[in-house]
């Protein structure tokens, strides 16, 4: 009898066992180990975990988890994790990707599989270009925002002439033609490039063509130690003592951290995201710091409201299915510290406001991580690609 009852009673449990919801998992999958580490790196990890818990922790009855990994800046290094995630780990979705090559790479392989991925790390403008998926989306900051919000004001300026220092990949290469063409577009000229290999130390022959160049302007389109050691060594070569504009197209606020204002002061540069922009943005990393013993910069916040933004579409669609979702995402206006009325485009695209910046001097700051001046607010509709430009194999043009 006692054995039948037992029987009867795990018979009455396995229904309820079986029923149980298996958590929903968003990956944050980036750099946290090599040049772009404090880019974004463990603490986008820390941003994606409060958005999960500002939301509540749940959604569909489900459990929240975060899973992370460090892709090492290599792109098949970053497939093998998402498609290990993807098919054992059944994450629904993968946020940040810093590192353009990787992000093109998982995106793809996203697509194929149903899943979302978000990314705030990788700047290059492809994910929303030829290579944008149904369920790919650029949420912080791209290569088209980063050369017109820059390279429009200071050609008008003066600055006719350019040179142009890039990293040798697609972030790199894609962020030299976008801002070729804005150059060229605005009556200047590009009069000398030359690539240079993630992770280099030496920046001293590049730096020389550069100064031999005359250019008025020379920009770099790196990023992470890339960019800060570039412009160590372009103070070492007294290039803005000879007259030249310095531009750091890809400068995030821990590379002016680490620089020093005494480096970086003078820098002209374009964010989606400063710290001490208002009430909001203050109110949010005030809590970030508590955690993180840093303020946040750009791809740590984008991180944090596409985590959320994600989560609000899976509420509103009912379902992880991965098209569902990013019908409810294009739907939804995304309204938090990051963006005001910003828009999720057909392109995948998340079209929000930007802010020239420029970096002050010692003597302007007041403290630790008080580094920007905004110089002005750059409209979405500025910096982002028009859709009736747009390479996109989603968007219809008429």
């Amino acid at each position: 009898m006692k054995k039948l009852l037992l029987c009867l009673a795990l018979a009455a449990a396995l229904p309820t066992m079986a029923g149980a919801a298996e958590p929903l998992r968003i990956g944050v999958l980036n750099d946290q180990s090599g040049i772009y580490s404090d880019f974004g790196g463990v603490t986008s990890v820390t941003a994606a975990q409060m958005a999960v818990k500002d939301f509540g922790g749940k959604v569909l009855g489900r459990k929240i988890e975060v899973l992370s990994a460090d892709h090492q800046n290599k792109a098949d290094v970053g497939t093998a994790i998402a498609r290990k995630w993807f098919d054992l780990d059944h994450v629904e979705m993968i946020a940040d990707l810093t590192n353009s090559a990787v992000a093109l790479a998982v995106q793809s392989l996203a697509q194929e599989k149903d899943k979302i991925t978000i990314a705030s790390g990788p700047f290059s403008s492809a994910l929303t270009g030829k290579a944008c998926s149904p369920t790919g989306f650029h949420w912080a900051f791209d290569t088209y925002a980063a050369s017109v919000g820059t390279a429009t004001g200071l050609v008008k300026e003066g600055a006719k002439s350019w040179f142009i220092l890039g990293a040798d990949y697609a972030y790199g290469k894609q962020l030299a033609a976008d801002l070729t063409r804005v150059v060229d577009k605005n009556g200047g000229k590009v009069v000398g490039q030359v690539f240079h290999p993630v992770g280099a130390s030496d920046f001293a022959s590049f730096l020389l063509q550069a100064q031999a160049s005359k250019a008025q302007a020379v920009a770099l389109a790196n990023a992470g130690a890339d960019t800060s050691n570039s412009i160590k060594q372009a103070a070492e070569f007294g290039i803005t003592k000879g007259g030249q504009k310095l531009v750091a197209l890809g400068i995030v606020i821990s590379d002016v951290h680490a620089l020093g204002l005494d480096k970086a002061q003078g820098l002209v540069a374009t964010t989606p995201f400063y710290w001490d922009r208002d009430e909001a943005s203050r109110k949010f990393s005030a809590r970030f710091e508590k955690l993180t013993h840093r303020e946040p910069g750009m791809v740590q916040a984008g991180v944090y409201s596409s985590v959320l933004h994600y989560l609000k579409a899976v509420k509103a669609a009912g379902t992880t299915e991965g098209r569902a979702v990013a019908a409810k995402m294009r739907e939804i206006p995304v309204n938090d510290f990051f963006a005001h009325n910003g828009k999720v485009r057909a392109d995948g695209w998340m079209a929000h406001d930007m802010y020239l910046v420029q970096v002050k001097t010692p003597a302007e700051s007041k403290g630790p991580w008080d580094y920007y001046k905004v110089l002005r607010t750059l409209p979405a509709s500025l910096v982002s690609v028009p859709l009736s430009e747009s390479a996109c194999p989603l968007v219809k043009h008429s």
